[in-house]
């Protein structure tokens, strides 16, 4: 459960850092680039996971990332779907704000963190939760890359969950699955109106 949240919240804690910025800078210049943002989305989308998982593994065993927390980490530091949520939620954002910004004195960045971050979060929060949901819930990248016991997630841990002399113990695999499911369940009930706000959209009155 400790490597679990390890893993969640540590991609948790780098996807904003990336998807963040790439969103405000898709949105800044959202006349010049919204075809090709679109097609760059779709296109990324239409990729199956699988197709990179073996790049991935030998790239990270090559610098001697593998058997770490690190290789379950970095490979989900960013993502395009969370960029393309977060962009479509500042597109919210009528232009005439970042105009007011700018004859403000606010750089950039200031107006990233400072305006348009603030007013993103519904759709921050939406991708996070999902982030929380996919990452808590993976199974075929642990199986590849933890391959001993001290960095092995949960949902890997139960499926190896048995016992040598009786074979599986269902009473203890139920036990351990309802565990599992509990942080999943409590993140939604607590999240669930953010959630609900970033996948409905919010407007900007006045």
């Amino acid at each position: 459960m400790l490597v679990g949240l390890t893993v969640t919240f540590g991609i948790l804690a780098l996807q904003p850092l990336t998807c963040i910025p790439a969103a405000y800078v898709l949105t800044v210049h959202r006349k010049r680039w919204t075809g090709r943002v679109f097609g760059f989305v779709m296109l990324c989308l239409l990729i199956p996971a699988q197709v990179t998982m073996i790049p991935l593994f030998i790239g990270l065993n090559q610098v001697g990332l593998g058997d770490t927390l690190a290789a379950l980490i970095l490979p989900f530091a960013t993502s395009v779907l969370g960029t393309f949520m977060i962009r479509n939620q500042m597109m919210s954002i009528p232009d005439a704000l970042f105009e007011a910004c700018e004859m403000d004195g606010l750089g950039p960045i200031r107006t990233m963190v400072s305006v348009v971050t603030p007013i993103a979060l519904p759709g921050i929060a939406a991708f996070s939760v999902y982030s929380i949901f996919v990452h808590w819930n993976d199974y075929m990248w642990p199986l590849l890359v933890a391959r001993i016991p001290e960095i092995q997630t949960p949902p890997l841990a139960l499926a190896i969950f048995q016992d040598a002399g009786t074979g599986f113990d269902y009473p203890a695999l139920a036990a351990g699955a309802a565990i599992v499911t509990v942080p999943i369940v409590a993140v939604f009930l607590f999240a669930q109106k953010h959630f609900v706000r970033g996948m409905s959209g919010t407007e900007i009155t006045g």
